[in-house]
């Protein structure tokens, strides 16, 4: 198991690394490039752990965190919830107190393509790959050996030392944000046993964070301090934690390892 876990986040590193600063793309950010990012990412990582679990772990496809699409429809949407509905509380007390400002720096009909394009290249760039490798490959190995709440734990750990090793992390808060994102998509993955919340969570905060705060955005932002802690990251994150683990109490267990 630790020399399967060691290999696929090797691999991953090395295949983000590789998109990031290897392959023949520019480094400066337009629409064009992010979508030839995300479609490349999502084209290697994907089959990479579809690879290694069926050469390396031999077993059923549905312990690897993919549910029928049904199961995964009603899932995708419950992780979405979970992140949407703190939020809108978030950017209504921050607009409501006077914390932040929003403008929009572009028509409507533009921002709503963006919106669109951006859920699209989220699924694709971060939140199916990044859940399939962490939540779904490695937390899925190490429950094998450890409790629940050390697996979630020790794929948190991985998954900010990702962030590091790839240069998207390179300063103890944002280390400190993907160590906690983790933390919250790890329980997501024991509550739920698929991935599939941990991919609505995730594509709904990184669609609106970077409508809102990144190199692309559309809206003009003053207070970014406040948006990032009451309605994108600290308050969201706290409250869709609570309440998927009220939502789904009966099925979780934090001291039984998986066969």
């Amino acid at each position: 198991m630790p020399w399967r876990v060691l290999a696929v986040f090797a691999a991953a590193v090395g295949l983000w690394w590789f998109v990031f600063y290897g392959a023949p793309i520019s480094r400066t950010y337009d629409r064009p490039t992010h979508a030839v990012r995300a479609v490349l990412t999502a084209v290697l990582v994907v089959p990479m752990v579809a690879l290694a679990w069926h050469l390396l772990d031999r077993r059923p496809w549905a312990e690897l965190g993919l549910p029928s699409l049904r199961v995964a429809g009603r899932h995708l949407l419950l992780g979405v919830a979970c992140w949407a509905a703190p939020a809108a509380v978030g950017f209504v007390l921050c607009m409501g107190l006077g914390w932040v400002e929003i403008a929009p720096r572009t028509s409507a009909a533009e921002i709503t393509g963006v919106a669109v394009l951006l859920v699209v290249l989220v699924f694709l760039y971060e939140a199916l790959p990044e859940e399939l490798v962490f939540r779904g490959y490695l937390q899925r190995n190490l429950a094998t050996v450890l409790r629940p709440w050390q697996a979630i734990v020790g794929q948190a750990a991985l998954f900010a030392l990702f962030g590091f090793l790839v240069g998207v992390a390179p300063t103890v808060s944002r280390l400190f944000i993907f160590f906690t994102f983790a933390l919250v998509l790890g329980v997501f993955r024991v509550a739920t046993g698929d991935i599939a919340a941990g991919v609505g969570f995730h594509l709904s905060f990184q669609t609106v964070a970077q409508l809102f705060d990144s190199e692309g955005a559309v809206f003009e932002v003053s207070g970014t301090a406040a948006l990032g802690v009451f309605a994108l990251g600290g308050l969201p994150f706290t409250l869709g934690w609570m309440a998927m683990v009220h939502l789904r109490r009966e099925r979780l267990d934090w001291n039984t390892p998986q066969p």
